[in-house]
């Protein structure tokens, strides 16, 4: 087994612990190891994605004053059929989008996303 050395922020540790003692591991590394194959799974999940593809993108993002998402929903506007926008505590949003397109669209559209790395959550749930 490799070992790989990483630097984590206070918040990324205290998020490893609490994947530690939520799924009751016996160590950090079996808290990455949990996270690497939770991560593994939607990129596998959106891999089997072909042809047409529908269901809901459910996404909150922080700062409701930065214009990202609508930039997003503008450049995607034929692939989102409904969606709905609203404002959270502590400046945050939640955008939820009813989606229909192409699965290649839909990559393009989740990438966009992640590489804007400006939502803290994000899930495509396929319908």
């Amino acid at each position: 087994m490799g070992i790989v050395s990483i630097s984590l922020n206070d918040d990324n540790l205290e998020a490893l612990e609490k994947i530690q003692k939520t799924y009751g591991l016996n160590g950090r590394s079996e808290a990455v190891r949990a996270s690497l194959n939770a991560a593994l799974s939607d990129i596998r999940d959106e891999e089997e994605f072909e042809g047409i593809v529908e269901g809901v993108l459910v996404i909150v993002r922080r700062n409701h004053d930065d214009p990202w998402m609508i930039r997003l929903q503008a450049k995607h506007e034929a692939s989102i059929k409904t969606q709905m926008h609203s404002h959270l505590k502590d400046h945050k949003c939640l955008e939820v989008m009813i989606v229909s397109c192409e699965a290649s669209e839909l990559r393009v559209m989740l990438n966009d996303i992640r590489a804007e790395g400006k939502a803290d959550y994000m899930k495509f749930v396929r319908g």
